[in-house]
């Protein structure tokens, strides 16, 4: 069993950046795969970034290459999200995630345990 506990959102200006934090209990960090999702209003969750147990192998989605930058720190039980060149459409509730597989790694469905979300607004 996986508690997440999401940290960081905020309001920002457009261009700006925001660093999310993911805390999990348990003993097991490391051997879950942590992922980060977000939902705008009316939309649906969709992936934004995965990580591996051991953080080898990194995902990004297409809307966040090159601007988002997933890491973790196992000793910590934390995962993370740097947010860099923050858009408007980047705004959402931004959700982490934990799974012990490999497969269906960008979708929801795929992730047994999620955090309560927190919100980040950009504004334009």
């Amino acid at each position: 069993q996986v508690q997440l506990v999401e940290s960081g959102g905020g309001l920002v200006q457009a261009g700006a950046s925001l660093r999310l934090s993911c805390a999990a209990s348990g003993r097991t960090f490391s051997q879950y795969a942590m992922g980060w999702f977000r939902q705008a209003p009316g939309k649906e969750r969709e992936f934004v970034t995965r990580i591996s147990k051991y953080g080898a192998s990194i995902y990004y989605a297409d809307s966040v290459k090159g601007r988002f930058t997933i890491s973790r720190d196992n000793a910590k039980k934390t995962v993370y999200l740097q947010m860099n060149s923050l858009k408007p459409e980047d705004t959402a509730v931004y959700y982490c995630a934990a799974t012990p597989r490999v497969v269906d790694v960008t979708i929801p469905k795929g992730y047994d345990y999620w955090g309560q979300g927190t919100q980040v607004t950009v504004s334009s």
